[in-house]
């Protein structure tokens, strides 16, 4: 369980990002808890009648202990975003866990609406993105310490430990967005065309279509 005081230190941590890295519009009123259910769409949830709202629309206790990770990968993301939290609706932060096996990846991938900061619960991560100079922009993080990937870029974490990892992320999005090269490349509906694959990436058609099998959702 984490201490009282890394959860003190994580709400400060959250606001701090918030208000510094401020993405997403700011609020034009005291709250606006979401409400899915409308049909409505426009940029964010539509609000809740304010006499409806109650606590329970502000809490949410997802990210107390580790997820179960059950993917190849060797990682799994706990998000605790607008879609868990109505509350954090139009407020301009959010948060995840992330929790590694040893020799878990959280494989490339962009956020394209919010920069990400990472707090190490427990473990030891290698951390890097990668600028548009392509440029590799990395460290070894371990217990404590804290990461920044700035928004839109791509970015991993991996941990090349013995022991399990874990990480607090935390976005200046109510809903970051998340966008993983390789299911964007090889999974995506409708399928990006073999001969644009190819070519990119310099490989044949039974290299494309062998990754897309691996990376193929698996049937339940």
């Amino acid at each position: 369980m984490l201490s009282s005081n890394i959860f003190a230190f994580l709400a400060i941590f959250g606001n701090a990002v918030s208000i510094a890295y401020a993405s997403d519009a700011d609020s034009l009123q005291d709250l606006c808890v979401a409400l899915p259910s409308s049909g409505v769409k426009v940029n964010g949830f539509p609000c809740k009648n304010e006499a409806n709202v109650t606590a329970a629309d502000f809490f949410f206790d997802g990210l107390a202990k580790p997820g179960v990770i059950n993917n190849t990968v060797g990682s799994v993301v706990t998000a605790a975003n607008v879609e868990k939290i109505p509350g954090l609706n139009t407020l301009g932060v959010s948060f995840a866990r992330i929790d590694y096996k040893a020799g878990g990846l959280n494989p490339p991938h962009t956020h394209p609406r919010a920069t990400e900061i990472v707090f190490v619960l427990e473990g030891e991560l290698d951390v890097g993105f990668i600028t548009t100079a392509n440029k590799l922009i990395s460290k070894k993080i371990k217990q404590g310490e804290i990461f920044v990937f700035p928004k839109g870029l791509l970015h991993f974490q991996k941990n090349n430990g013995d022991e399990p990892a874990a990480v607090i992320a935390a976005f200046n999005s109510q809903l970051p967005g998340t966008l993983s090269i390789a299911a964007a490349l090889f999974t995506s509906t409708p399928t990006v065309p073999d001969d644009v694959l190819t070519q990119t990436l310099q490989v044949g058609t039974k290299e494309i279509e062998k990754i897309k099998t691996k990376l193929a959702p698996k049937k339940t």
